[in-house]
């Protein structure tokens, strides 16, 4: 969407980059790609933070549940999208109401019919650009979302339906299976965080530990 702006000459006077701290190393590669081209422009670029860190609220924030008091809201996803939350929430802040350019794609009708709110517009719905089609717009010039690993680069589109947190517990097996297969620094990672909570990642019998072992025997 960025690209398309820019390209097309829309009125754009900031961008704004919220950093979760849980976001693939490919992503704050793209963040300096895009960061230069809009120093060359002369346009503002802003990184927003959440107030409270990612894993504090994952696993020490005192929290009153329906089930009692509790330590952080362990994984995020599901119906428990505080992550998104609190993304929303910073960036509607700090916009105040002004015009917000928001990517979401043409074939996307259920978050375009939830977001279509207050002073959002959105760009490639109205050039009628579906997923596939952004996809190739980026990869025509440049942007591949590719991560380092042993065995060379990896394009994350290659192997995830949707690029979100790498500790995204919405990713489906498939996704999940790519990365124990491709990205097993990420893997690895994610059992650091299942060893901190007692929710398994993807609900009963679906630890990360359990997965590997799923995933490792080929199922």
């Amino acid at each position: 969407m960025l690209l398309l702006l820019m390209e097309e000459g829309w009125p754009l006077d900031e961008v704004v980059f919220y950093d979760t701290g849980m976001e693939f190393s490919a992503i704050y590669k793209i963040r300096d790609q895009v960061k230069k081209l809009l120093d060359e422009k002369g346009i503002v670029f802003t990184i927003l933070k959440p107030m409270y860190d990612f894993e504090w609220k994952m696993f020490e924030k005192p929290v009153n549940g329906r089930n009692g008091f509790h330590y952080g809201y362990s994984w995020c996803g599901g119906r428990c999208r505080w992550g998104t939350r609190d993304k929303l929430s910073v960036v509607e802040r700090y916009c105040k109401g002004s015009a917000e350019y928001v990517g979401i794609a043409a074939d996307e009708k259920v978050r375009l019919e939830k977001e279509r709110v207050g002073n959002k517009i959105f760009p490639l719905a109205i050039r009628g650009m579906t997923e596939a089609d952004c996809l190739r717009y980026c990869y025509d010039r440049g942007f591949f979302w590719e991560e380092e690993t042993e065995r060379g680069l990896v394009r994350l589109y290659d192997i995830l339906d949707r690029v979100s947190c790498w500790c995204c517990s919405n990713k489906n097996l498939k996704e999940l299976r790519n990365i124990y297969t491709y990205l097993p620094e990420y893997w690895s990672r994610l059992e650091a965080l299942q060893k901190k909570t007692e929710r398994p990642m993807k609900g009963v019998g679906k630890s990360v530990f359990e997965l590997a072992e799923r995933f490792k025997n080929g199922g």
